[in-house]
C-alpha cells in the first residue's frame, strides 16, 4: 500500500528589496534538521518534489526525520523579480533569508542544482559564519565556480568563444524584447510536440534519460518566464567564486556531476572538489545536467546521507547555533 506524501505548506518570504520567494515547506515540523533546497535556471522548486518525496514520506528509509524546504528563485515560478540587476550574490541574499524565515533553529542541511548549487556560494563567501554555526552539509550537483564564460579566454576552442559570442548576442536580444519573445516561443512546437523534448533531452540529459524526467524538465523550461530565461544568462557567466569557498571547507559537501553534462561539465566539479580538498566527489556515468531529474534516487542518497551526518553533529558543533546566525542572515 502506498503511503500519501506529506502536505505541502506555500508561502511567501520577503527578499531584502521586497521581492516575494515562494517557499515551499513539507515534513515533520520537529523534524531534527531542515534541509532547503534551490534549483537552477529555468526551472522552478518542483525540480526537488520527488526529493522531498524520497526524504519526508513515512517508510522511504530516512533515518532521520527531516523537514523540506524547497522555494522557487527570484523570477522565476510564482516568485517575483524584484529590484535589477539580478546577480547570483543577490540568489545568495534571498537563500539567507529563506533560511532565517524557515529554519531559525536548528542544523539545516543546503542542496543546489546549477544556479542553485552557485547560489550556495554565493551564500558561503558572504556569510561564512552562518556556515560555522548553523549549517550541517552541502550538496552541489552540476555546478560550477566561475570560467563559464569562454569570451576573451585563450585556454578555450575557437569554436566555443564564437558560441559564448552567439549565445551572449541571442540572450541579449531576448532581454531587449521580451514580448516578442514571449510571441515567438509560444509559436514554437512546446513540450507536447516531439521536437522540444527532443532538444531537451539531446542538450540536457543523457541517451538513457526516461520521457517522464525529460517531459518534467522540459515543460518547466517552457514555463519559465523569458525575462529570467534572458536576463540570468549574463550573472551566469559573471559568477565566480572560485578562491571564495572557504566556508564550504567547514561542513561535509557531496559534489555530484553527469559526465554528459554540457553545461557544468565534470572538469568543474573537478576544481570544486580540488578547492574543497574533503568534499566527496561523485561522477554519475551516462546523465548530462539535470542529474537530479534524471538520477533522482542518486540525488536523494546523497541528500540522506549528509541530513544524517547532521544530525549527528548536533551535539558537535555543527548546527549549535539558535537562532541569532539565520536571524543576521536576514
Amino acid at each position: 500500500m502506498s503511503v500519501a506524501p506529506p502536505r505541502t505548506i506555500a508561502r511567501t518570504v520577503a527578499a531584502a528589496d521586497g521581492a516575494p520567494i515562494a517557499v515551499y515547506v513539507e515534513g515533520d515540523a520537529e523534524a531534527p534538521v531542515t534541509l532547503v533546497l534551490a534549483h537552477g535556471w529555468t526551472l522552478d522548486a518542483s525540480a526537488w518534489q520527488q526529493h522531498a518525496r524520497d526524504l519526508t514520506t513515512a517508510g522511504s528509509g530516512s533515518a532521520v526525520p527531516v523537514r523540506v524546504v524547497r522555494y522557487d528563485q527570484r523570477g522565476h515560478g510564482a516568485s517575483g523579480g524584484g529590484s535589477r540587476p539580478w546577480s547570483i550574490d543577490l540568489l545568495g541574499e534571498d537563500l539567507a533569508h529563506v533560511i532565517a524565515e524557515t529554519a531559525p533553529t536548528g542544523p539545516v542541511v543546503l542542496g543546489g542544482h546549477s544556479m542553485g548549487g552557485m547560489t550556495i556560494m554565493a551564500l558561503a563567501a558572504a556569510r561564512p559564519e552562518l556556515f560555522a554555526e548553523r549549517i550541517g552539509g552541502v550538496l552541489l550537483t552540476s555546478t560550477s565556480a566561475g570560467r563559464l564564460d569562454p569570451r576573451g579566454r585563450r585556454d578555450v576552442p575557437l569554436r566555443s568563444r564564437a558560441l559564448g559570442h552567439a549565445e551572449s548576442a541571442f540572450f541579449g536580444y531576448c532581454s531587449r524584447t521580451v514580448e516578442r519573445s514571449e510571441r515567438i516561443r509560444a509559436r514554437l512546437p512546446g513540450p507536447a510536440g516531439r521536437l522540444n523534448p527532443y532538444l531537451v533531452k539531446r542538450y540536457l540529459y543523457g541517451p538513457g534519460a526516461s520521457r517522464e524526467a525529460v517531459l518534467a524538465g522540459a515543460r518547466m523550461i517552457h514555463a519559465c518566464p523569458m525575462a529570467a530565461v534572458a536576463d540570468w544568462f549574463p550573472a551566469l557567466m559573471r559568477h565566480d567564486k572560485a578562491g571564495a569557498l572557504g566556508a564550504l571547507r567547514q561542513v561535509p559537501v557531496e559534489v555530484v556531476v553527469g559526465t554528459l553534462d554540457r553545461l557544468t561539465p565534470v572538469a568543474h566539479s573537478r576544481r570544486l572538489a580540488a578547492e574543497l580538498p574533503d568534499a566527496e566527489l561523485h561522477v554519475e556515468p551516462g546523465c548530462g545536467h539535470m542529474l537530479p531529474l534524471e538520477r533522482p534516487e542518486v540525488i536523494s542518497a546523497r541528500l540522506r546521507t549528509l541530513v544524517a551526518r547532521a544530525a549527528a553533529g548536533t551535539g558537535d558543533g555543527a548546527g549549535e547555533g539558535t537562532g541569532d546566525g539565520a536571524g543576521r542572515a536576514g
